[in-house]
């Protein structure tokens, strides 16, 4: 079963896209991703996010209802924010029992791309696709703030539109965005390089005053081992037009064709 809430035109009209995504994207049949964009009951981000891949970037998108078991047909599975089964017991620890999680893990166990946003990146971390966990805010109290995130690994399929360094601003959105994990797998994220974005200051200094939730580290998105699993808190999805206030949102989801068309060119 899919699920479509609202009818959307196969091919975006000129009119929508943003500027700066059309000059920046890869050309050619090549750099195109198929999107699938998981709904849970209670995810409220899935239409942010089609809007983001399909009317801003001309990809190829659909809803996936949580109900559904094979994702065989996409190049990019998105777990959006929103609040799972209402967050009950904890965020995401309802929805990791979903049948469509078991697809995900394989999925990614294939090579697939996998970003969790947000609720997406709770859902990744109590599916065991992550380490460590989301916890309450360190203030308790919910945000709804642009942030500034500085990108540490530049290399990974989810950044390689970015530069070491670059400071991207992307609003957040949660309760429960306190990234923790324990010693050892905190000092491996650091070693490994696996920590992809750090909550910052503007010029990128990192402080603890740049920290909107009590993060570990700062940190707001890391990936797996494998580098294919990535889970931020941050929405990307949410800035990815002017008419949203911002457009630094794009870099992720350009560096995720830019990412396709490089693989292309050496097959």
């Amino acid at each position: 079963m899919s699920l479509n809430r609202r009818k959307v035109p196969a091919v975006p009209g000129p009119g929508i896209r943003a500027a700066s995504a059309v000059g920046r994207a890869p050309s050619g049949q090549r750099a195109r991703l198929r999107f699938g964009i998981v709904v849970f009951p209670g995810t409220w981000s899935d239409a942010d996010c089609l809007f983001a891949v399909q009317d801003v970037l001309g990809q190829q998108a659909r809803y996936v209802w949580h109900m559904e078991a094979d994702l065989s047909g996409f190049d990019c599975i998105l777990l959006p924010g929103g609040f799972s089964y209402g967050d009950y017991l904890r965020a995401g620890a309802i929805a990791r029992f979903s049948p469509v999680m078991d697809a995900v893990k394989e999925f990614a166990a294939q090579g697939g791309l996998v970003l969790g946003i947000c609720n997406g990146f709770q859902v990744l971390c109590e599916a065991g696709l992550l380490p460590g966990a989301l916890l309450r805010n360190e203030h308790l109290q919910f945000r709804c703030q642009w942030t500034h995130l500085r990108v540490e690994n530049a290399s990974s399929p989810f950044t390689s539109a970015c530069q070491q360094g670059q400071v991207l601003r992307v609003p957040i959105s949660h309760g429960e965005g306190r990234y923790f994990a324990d010693p050892e797998a905190l000092a491996e994220l650091e070693r490994e390089g696996r920590v992809v974005f750090r909550y910052c200051e503007s010029d990128g200094r990192i402080t603890v005053e740049a920290n909107p939730n009590g993060a570990l580290n700062n940190i707001a998105g890391i990936i797996n081992r494998q580098g294919n699993v990535l889970g931020m808190m941050p929405h990307p999805e949410r800035c990815c037009h002017s008419l949203l206030g911002g457009t630094d949102g794009l870099d992720v989801f350009l560096s995720l064709l830019q990412w396709r068309a490089r693989l292309a060119n050496t097959r």
